[in-house]
């Protein structure tokens, strides 16, 4: 039997992986995502650190990764995708747009960025529209980053900063990260010192603002 002409073969469906804690947006995205003709949702998780894996299983053309998910953020596991799954194109979807979100997800080899609250459609076409080599990326969130700047705070300044949660001590800290408590002290007294805050709590919930923990 002669094939088909290329011109009438049925448009392959864009795979997708869909990685968001919360049960209903999931749910919610996936089903809206799936009355799109050329959509198919092949995978669906619910924390960071099994994205990897599944996308190595399912092998999507599109994986949509919220940030704040357990286990790993979807900015490092886009990362690791970048690295494992180089053909599966990533687009962050979240709740929260921040500028620094934006570029680390950009430095991650992220392909897109849009935040929740855009219609579905929307969303569809930053799908495809990655798929075909584009970077999408939300116009105010890009405009906001380019008026922000670039993260201040070095990558050991971050991690001192995230380490300070729930109360630590700073003998908590240097026991966690082999450090000096001396050297915790100045790495915190540096981030008090970029962010413009009083102390190392202010400091924190600053960073996180702003995206660059």
């Amino acid at each position: 039997m002669d094939e088909m002409p290329q011109d009438h073969r049925p448009a392959k469906s864009i795979r997708v992986l869909l990685a968001e804690d919360q049960g209903m947006m999931r749910g919610a995205l996936a089903l809206l995502l799936g009355l799109e003709a050329d959509i198919e949702v092949v995978a669906q998780v619910g924390a960071g650190d099994v994205i990897v894996d599944t996308a190595l299983i399912h092998r999507p053309d599109v994986a949509l990764l919220d940030i704040e998910l357990p286990g790993m953020s979807g900015l490092d596991a886009a990362a690791e995708l970048r690295d494992q799954a180089p053909d599966c194109r990533v687009l962050i979807l979240t709740t929260f747009g921040r500028p620094g979100y934006l570029r680390r997800a950009m430095e991650a080899g992220a392909a897109g960025f849009l935040v929740k609250d855009g219609p579905v459609e929307e969303l569809a076409a930053a799908i495809r529209r990655v798929l075909t080599g584009e970077t999408v990326i939300d116009p105010a969130l890009a405009a906001a980053a380019l008026s922000a700047g670039p993260n201040p705070l070095t990558a050991r300044e971050c991690d001192v900063l995230k380490a300070s949660v729930d109360g630590a001590t700073v003998a908590d800290i240097a026991g966690k990260l082999h450090l000096s408590e001396s050297t915790v002290r100045n790495y915190l007294s540096s981030a008090i010192g970029k962010t413009g805050t009083r102390n190392r709590m202010e400091a924190m919930r600053e960073a996180r603002q702003q995206g660059w923990l």
